[in-house]
């Protein structure tokens, strides 16, 4: 009896939790310089695919305010809605939310000071270092870009580009000084997701301290930290992906949600299809992948392995537009598409009946069905 209480104790404890309005904090402050009138917000949780929530942030005088969901930690981008017919920017306030901590954002869309927490206050002043080099890059980029206009040959334009080299390897040089300068505090995790080449990061991840790693900022470490072990894994995969190599086996849940092995299908040519919904030359590639599939679904069994996706995304693209042959989705466990040192979509592999990689085409390419056609003869 005691037991049953408990369990409902713990179903109520969960349908109150579930009824409570979700955490929210302020992200609010005065932008000059922008010709708009309003601001684009997009925040998202660390390591999501789903692109996360944009919300349109009106201003007057300059000032604005958003309430951004803040029970984990958010990376949030602050753009400029074009007006009229002005091009999208680029150009954006990149910043971390912390959970229970508003922020203010004052200055401009390239020079800004953040406040309303410690770890927000340390943030400037790695941006305050990384500013002179940025505009360095924005201005020549600017007069680069004019030459171009201005007919200036191609060689000349490159030579003028080319102290913006100089200063990216300084601004790597900042980025780790200032990590192993801070390496106990939540900022070294910041400065670790400015943008660092992938060498140095996977030596900075070593740098940074155990209370950073496990601090506020410990999803951003372990999605950083995921990031690179998978781009080491898919380095090395790409050096074992070659024709005549051995197809790495895995197993995938199918539409039906069973188990699908690729070791299953040996005896037959095999097309792992890798794409995604997100992906336009996958989706420009589906009436030639389907023309293909008629053509050669006795001998051949088509794979589409998607990538990068959402289950409802995945199985909606499969539904619109009525692929015929097996599917299965690249959740990341295991991420075959790092297994397989898939570098660009789509990329399509052609496993032949001893399970041997016979060929492999990056990108929606006439030569991999030029080759199922040789197969035939």
């Amino acid at each position: 009896m005691k037991k049953r209480v408990y369990f409902i104790g713990l179903g109520l404890a969960a349908l109150m939790a579930a009824c409570q309005p979700a955490q929210r904090a302020t992200i609010s402050g005065t932008l000059s310089g922008i010709e708009s009138d309003t601001l684009l917000v997009r925040s998202m949780s660390i390591g999501s695919r789903d692109g996360g929530q944009m919300d349109t942030v009106p201003m007057k005088d300059g000032k604005f305010a958003v309430q951004v969901n803040d029970s984990v930690v958010k990376r949030v981008f602050i753009f400029e809605k074009p007006s009229g017919n002005k091009a999208f920017s680029m150009q954006a306030i990149e910043l971390y939310l912390l959970p229970g901590k508003p922020m203010t954002v004052n200055g401009s869309m390239k020079a800004y000071t953040l406040g309303g927490d410690a770890f927000y206050e340390a943030c400037n002043q790695l941006n305050a270092e990384l500013l002179p080099y940025m505009n360095s890059l924005d201005s020549l980029g600017s007069l680069c870009v004019q030459m171009e206009r201005d007919g200036v040959p191609g060689d000349s334009v490159r030579r003028a580009y080319a102290p913006a080299r100089e200063w990216l390897n300084a601004m790597q040089e900042v980025r780790c000084r200032f990590i192993q300068a801070n390496a106990d505090k939540d900022v070294a995790v910041y400065a670790l997701s400015r943008d660092l080449s992938w060498e140095n990061l996977g030596k900075m991840l070593d740098v940074v301290g155990e209370s950073a790693r496990n601090g506020a900022m410990a999803p951003v470490y372990a999605n950083l930290k995921q990031s690179y072990e998978r781009i080491m894994a898919r380095d090395a995969a790409v050096e074992r992906i070659k024709e005549g190599a051995e197809a790495p086996d895995f197993t995938l849940k199918d539409l039906q949600g069973k188990d699908f092995t690729l070791s299953s299908l040996r005896g037959k040519y095999v097309v792992l299809d890798f794409w995604g919904s997100w992906c336009g030359w996958c989706i420009k590639g589906i009436p030639d992948m389907k023309k293909s599939y008629e053509k050669h679904k006795a001998k051949v069994e088509f794979v589409g392995i998607d990538c990068n996706d959402t289950e409802e995304k995945w199985r909606k693209a499969v539904e619109e537009h009525q692929m015929p042959w097996l599917h299965v989705r690249n959740a990341g466990d295991p991420d075959v598409s790092t297994l397989y040192g898939i570098q660009g979509y789509p990329t399509k592999i052609v496993i032949d009946p001893e399970g041997k990689i016979a060929k492999v085409v990056v990108g929606e390419d006439p030569a991999f069905y030029k080759y199922l056609d040789s197969i035939e003869n």
